[in-house]
């Protein structure tokens, strides 16, 4: 099986890992605008061989894990260049523009629309690790639009990853992961961006910064390369995610200003709803 990977990073590698794990007969082949990944993921043994678009022809599988503003232009052009048995899957945050972009392409058929609700904080071929996506959610949109047998290729490799299926039209997904995703990454890095404003001396962020606040903080380490056009394409429902969360910091604030902190308990009761639903998630 020839598996083309492009972007060797955080998700390409770790895909590139369980693959390799579950398919020891696979070849992997990396393509990456950046040459110094490639030879990393060489090193790291996250790839077999380096490539280029213009060899996808060859492949049984290709896996696009690269900024979303880029890999609307690369996934049609590897769509005119595979072969009509090729499949070929988007792993990108944001899926109502792609899914736009290729909806007349000849070969809308060869393409999956997914989006593994897995990650880190950390980014490039080194940040690659096994068994990334083991019991996590992958949100497949639009799969009526993937031929039939190609669809049970991609959920045989995704069983095989240990990952869990949610489906969902693209419109509905960006909606959704504003809230449990987007969000939560720009509320760390503007919580980022106040402590460092406010705290000159970075030793004493050192010293006093507790768990609560590495753990809440965490996601402001994030790459702003891959974040920022994530952010342009969703940019209607990351609007009004803020908005809504200005509204409640808003209200939150407001009851600090007036010492109601019989009101300030209740708001937090209610958030404390937040254990259930996660608990049931894990």
């Amino acid at each position: 099986m020839n598996v083309y990977i492009i972007g060797i990073g955080l998700i390409g590698g770790s895909m590139s890992l369980d693959i390799q794990s579950t398919y020891p007969e696979a070849t992997i082949y990396g393509i990456d605008a950046n040459d110094a990944h490639l030879e990393e993921a060489l090193q790291r043994q996250l790839i077999h061989e380096k490539a280029t678009l213009s060899q996808v022809e060859n492949a049984d599988i290709v896996i696009v894990t690269i900024p979303v503003h880029v890999s609307i232009g690369v996934i049609k052009e590897v769509l005119n260049t595979i072969n009509d048995q090729t499949l070929v899957i988007d792993a990108g945050s944001t899926k109502e523009q792609i899914c736009e972009s290729i909806g007349n392409h000849p070969r809308r058929r060869n393409f999956l629309a997914a989006h593994p609700i897995a990650g880190t904080e950390f980014s490039g071929p080194k940040a690659a690790i096994k068994n990334l996506f083991k019991g996590k959610t992958n949100i497949i949109c639009e799969v009526e639009k993937t031929a039939f047998t190609l669809q049970e290729k991609a959920l045989e490799l995704f069983k095989n990853l240990g990952m869990r299926i949610r489906y969902m039209d693209s419109k509905s997904h960006d909606k959704h992961i504003a809230y449990v995703s987007h969000l939560s990454h720009i509320s760390s890095f503007m919580l980022g961006k106040t402590v460092i404003e406010k705290e000159k001396n970075e030793r004493d962020i050192f010293d006093l910064a507790g768990s609560g606040f590495a753990s809440t903080v965490r996601l402001a380490k994030s790459s702003p390369a891959m974040w920022t056009p994530i952010f342009e394409q969703n940019k209607a429902n990351v609007i009004e995610t803020l908005q809504e969360y200005i509204t409640n910091l808003e209200e939150f604030k407001e009851l600090m200003l007036k010492d109601n902190f019989e009101g300030i308990y209740k708001e937090m009761e209610s958030a404390n709803h937040i254990k259930k639903i996660l608990n049931g998630i894990e």
